[in-house]
């Protein structure tokens, strides 16, 4: 039999269009299950069900609107960066602290060692970390870093140049955490330094959006010479509820239009010539199996290291910085106006 995948509850009414997957999924385990104490064959009924849920799968997730791809890029089950580090990496050292304040648990950064059967690269792994049980929630601020959480990025990529080691980012948040702790420590200021740093660094530079990209605190571990987009992941210069609450003025339920006119999926982004490349999830989305996408996300990892490692130092510096002031251009009169980026 078949190992069964392990379903995922529907918490809430966000995730109403999943509930029918759902339900099919616990008819499905429960069959199996009963299998599993008796002699009769179940065979025959298991793979028509097992057919039917894929089926299901495939028309809901194909049909996706904008705000849906969000909710699933938010979804409770969904592989944080932590799972990957477990499911991905052969060996992971932890560095903490930014040597100038505190640790903060929002960004996780170390050292780390991937490999497959025909090469294997010792690189430095800086990664948002929103935490899995409420408390690690909370010590995590659900993914929300303060400065010292990107001034501890930048010292570990830092670090990463000075030892010729590449850099993998794992970027998944809301945004950066707005309190007055935050701004008065320097918030906008670590983070356009990180921008302007890691734009400059001379090692190969992979980040993946593996879940939410929000705002400034997605950007400050983003900059990239392969920037990929987990594909029911987001990336976007504001939340779709804060576009809403500033376009339309407290109005209700609007947050689907605004995501709607945002253009923040994989699907845009990409055509938008923004990120690099779409990594595909299983069927119904990574948080419906967890070894299948980490096994996705490591060949992808594994190939743009290897098609990175070899490229000149100084190549490589140009392309970034190349790729960087080409974002932002667009269309005016039907001509393509260059962005004001210097």
């Amino acid at each position: 039999m078949a190992k069964f995948r392990k379903r995922s509850r529907v918490l809430d009414g966000k995730y109403e269009f999943d509930r029918p997957i759902d339900e099919l999924e616990t008819r499905l385990q429960e069959l199996e299950e009963f299998a599993l104490t008796t002699s009769l064959d179940f065979s025959e009924h298991i793979d028509s069900l097992r057919q039917e849920c894929d089926g299901l799968k495939r028309r809901l997730y194909s049909n996706l609107t904008p705000w849906q791809k969000v909710l699933v890029a938010r979804h409770p089950n969904r592989p944080l960066a932590v799972d990957y580090v477990e499911m991905i990496f052969d060996d992971f050292l932890e560095l903490h602290g930014d040597r100038a304040f505190g640790d903060d648990k929002a960004v996780l950064t170390g050292l780390a060692r991937i490999s497959d059967g025909e090469g294997s690269f010792k690189i430095m792994l800086v990664a948002h970390n929103k935490g899995r049980t409420m408390k690690e929630k909370m010590e995590c601020n659900f993914g929300c870093a303060h400065p010292e959480g990107y001034r501890k990025a930048i010292l570990r990529m830092r670090l990463a140049e000075k030892f010729g080691l590449p850099i993998l980012t794992f970027v998944d948040t809301p945004g950066a955490y707005p309190g007055v702790g935050a701004e008065e420590r320097g918030q906008a200021f670590a983070i356009a330094r990180n921008i302007m740093e890691m734009s400059e660094l001379r090692v190969p530079i992979v980040a993946v959006v593996i879940g939410e990209g929000g705002s400034g605190g997605a950007l400050g571990i983003s900059v990239a010479d392969r920037l990929c987009i987990l594909e029911y992941g987001y990336y976007s210069v504001i939340s779709p509820e804060g576009c809403a609450a500033i376009l339309w003025k407290g109005e209700e339920n609007k947050q689907e239009e605004a995501a709607k006119i945002l253009k923040l999926t994989a699907l845009d982004l990409k055509e938008l010539g923004i990120v690099d490349e779409i990594v595909p999830e299983p069927l119904g989305g990574a948080h419906r199996d967890h070894e299948e996408m980490a096994s996705t996300l490591k060949k992808t990892i594994m190939r743009h290291l290897k098609d990175l490692s070899g490229t000149d130092v100084e190549k490589l510096f140009e392309e970034r910085y190349a790729k960087l002031k080409k974002i932002g251009a667009y269309f005016e009169n039907g001509a393509l106006q260059a962005s004001s980026h210097r």
